[in-house]
């Protein structure tokens, strides 16, 4: 793994905020910009990684002493990181379980993407009582096969022990209507989520004035 002073500085998570938004970072590159440097002998990459993996871990408590107990967490980043978690719960997170009936119930959780510029692809994990798990940001940019491959839709929800995940992603054209590169990416994730297990219960189209779910269209 490279560390922090050999990635270009372009690339570098607090650069990519400023440049592109903080929806382009992944996971761990978010809590290298929270914790900003390391220590001697553990880059900022290296600690971010293992936090990001206690993150990840469902069956894992996240607390303060949980994370100080980690190589390369002092006081200090141990409070930044439980500080940004109780905030985000704070403020983002809905009041209660969230459960999808229907596809309007989707709406309040993608709301921030109808009006991106580019087009982003969404996944949404779900228990078996049809229960939000997590909603994950898989790709940001034109759809097609290569971007939007069934290992880096499933692999969270195979993370999350998912039942059932729901896809959705924008089109800031304004148009509603699946293309026909939407259609095969659907049929495609649909045959994969078959074989794992996991049902593909709709993908849905947003955009500025509506949506569209290409269930209710007979095509998933």
């Amino acid at each position: 793994m490279k560390k922090m002073k050999d990635v270009p500085v372009p690339d570098r998570p607090r650069e990519k905020i400023a440049k592109k938004g903080v929806t382009s970072l992944t996971d761990t590159e978010l809590i290298e910009a929270i914790i900003g440097r390391g220590v001697k002998n553990r880059d900022v990459r290296m600690i971010a990684r293992d936090i990001a993996a206690v993150l990840n871990d469902h069956n894992r408590e996240i607390q303060y002493d949980n994370i100080l107990t980690m190589e390369g967490i002092g006081p200090t980043k141990a409070a930044q990181i439980v500080a940004c978690l109780e905030l985000g719960r704070r403020r983002y997170e809905p009041a209660g379980t969230v459960k999808i009936q229907k596809p309007e119930d989707v709406l309040t959780l993608v709301g921030i993407y109808r009006e991106k510029p580019q087009e982003y692809f969404i996944c949404i994990s779900l228990t078996g009582a049809g229960e939000v798990i997590r909603s994950r940001v898989v790709t940001i940019g034109i759809l097609n096969h290569s971007l939007v491959h069934p290992r880096e839709v499933f692999a969270e929800a195979i993370t999350d022990r998912a039942a059932s995940v729901i896809c959705v992603h924008n089109h800031p054209s304004g148009s509603l209507e699946a293309s026909a590169q939407d259609i095969a990416i659907t049929r495609q994730l649909q045959e994969a989520g078959t074989l794992l297990g996991i049902q593909l219960l709709d993908h849905i189209i947003i955009t500025k004035t509506g949506f569209s779910s290409m269930k209710e269209k007979g095509l998933v």
